[in-house]
């Protein structure tokens, strides 16, 4: 079966920053590379590589006021977006979901798959967080709006021929709130990427400084413990944090690939409070031989293993996070850097590669055959 012969269409959400969704839609690319894109907003400085080997189509999102820096403010208006583009003439539509974009009109024989990292977890799993956290002025609208994407997004499933989870997480999620199956295929991490080295004394945060990340949790038990901490990322928390921290935490901002390998390879553990749909940082950690100390709950229960590869804590505050960090102190000898890196391998990327493309050809093949018996 020659897959190049399909006339392929990628449907991501946004591209803005690079991050987890868009390292997949890159595999995707290499898979098929004669692919178009489909996007809401798409930031082309930060996506010179990609709009310079692929046709990449944006909706009408992208001409609205202030665009890449309030695209949540249009989800609204995303499943009206979705279905304005023309997508008639492809063979294959792959959607990479986690805001909307499963919700495209494809031809009756086109086949359609979705790489789902998740139902969009703001108007469900994280919803009662959201209006939480959502200023009172705001809330009534928000409360609407996520009502009429509920309804919508629900509606959109229907279009779906085969989705694909990130993680046994995520197709849980995906059979809650879709009533649907999934198959789960890890995201792609380049494993080989990441090197042993010799240990230095310090604990490592590396992620977005967002609320749902759960920054706060790692500042506020190292701030208690005066143990050494850095901080890879930035974010919106960013200045709330660094004035609570106390000199034991250091703020390295946004760093290179080489940077960031070099404080994975070398740290004592790697701090991961937040709960995740997968998780490509642990990977890359435990790539580089360093175990992990995470919230025992989402995609790190595919990829961590308690005791073994790092601990879990099992409640979202300081006191537990707290307590797994001393007790990957009195357990730290036992850990052994060549096995956790050769565990890794198990998520490199050939392997989400040659899944996808087995996805890929199962579906026309169930195509296929379904043709011939109603011919």
């Amino acid at each position: 079966m020659d897959l190049t012969n399909l006339k392929v269409a990628i449907v991501h959400y946004w591209f803005l920053d690079p991050r987890g969704g868009e390292k997949v839609v890159d595999a995707l690319c290499e898979l098929f590379p004669h692919a178009d894109i489909f996007t809401h907003v798409f930031n082309r400085k930060m996506f010179a590589n990609l709009a310079a080997k692929h046709k990449v189509k944006t909706s009408f999102i992208q001409r609205l006021p202030y665009a890449r820096k309030a695209t949540a403010y249009y989800l609204p208006l995303m499943p009206l977006a979705l279905e304005q583009f023309d997508l008639s003439e492809y063979d294959l539509v792959i959607s990479s979901e986690s805001g909307p974009a499963k919700g495209v009109v494809t031809r009756e024989d086109c086949i359609h798959i979705c790489y789902c990292h998740s139902p969009m977890r703001y108007i469900w799993n994280k919803y009662a967080e959201e209006v939480r956290s959502t200023p009172a002025m705001l809330s009534w609208p928000m409360r609407l709006s996520a009502h009429y994407l509920r309804l919508v997004d629900y509606a959109s499933a229907a279009r779906v021929d085969q989705f694909v989870a990130n993680s046994t997480a995520v197709a849980r999620r995906i059979e809650k709130y879709y009533r649907r199956q999934s198959r789960v295929i890890f995201p792609p991490v380049d494993v080989s990427a990441f090197a042993l080295a010799e240990q230095e004394d310090y604990y490592l945060y590396c992620g977005q400084l967002t609320a749902y990340k759960r920054p706060d949790l790692a500042i506020d038990c190292f701030n208690s413990l005066g143990l050494p901490l850095r901080v890879i990322g930035d974010g919106e928390l960013r200045s709330t944090l660094q004035k609570r921290a106390r000199a034991n935490i250091q703020f390295l901002g946004r760093v290179g690939d080489g940077v960031l390998k070099h404080h994975l390879g070398r740290c004592l553990a790697l701090v991961f409070p937040g709960e995740e749909d997968f998780g490509i940082v642990p990977v890359e950690a435990m790539a580089s031989g360093r175990p992990v100390i995470a919230y025992g709950r989402g995609g790190v229960l595919d990829t961590v293993v308690d005791g073994k590869t790092g601990v879990f804590f099992s409640e979202s505050n300081v006191d537990a996070l707290t307590e797994a960090v001393r007790r990957y102190q009195s357990i730290q000898d036992t850990f052994d850097p060549k096995s956790i890196a050769q565990h890794a391998k198990a998520f490199d990327k050939r392997y989400f590669m040659e899944q996808m493309t087995e996805v890929v050809r199962d579906a026309i093949d169930v195509q296929s055959r379904s043709g011939h018996r109603q011919s």
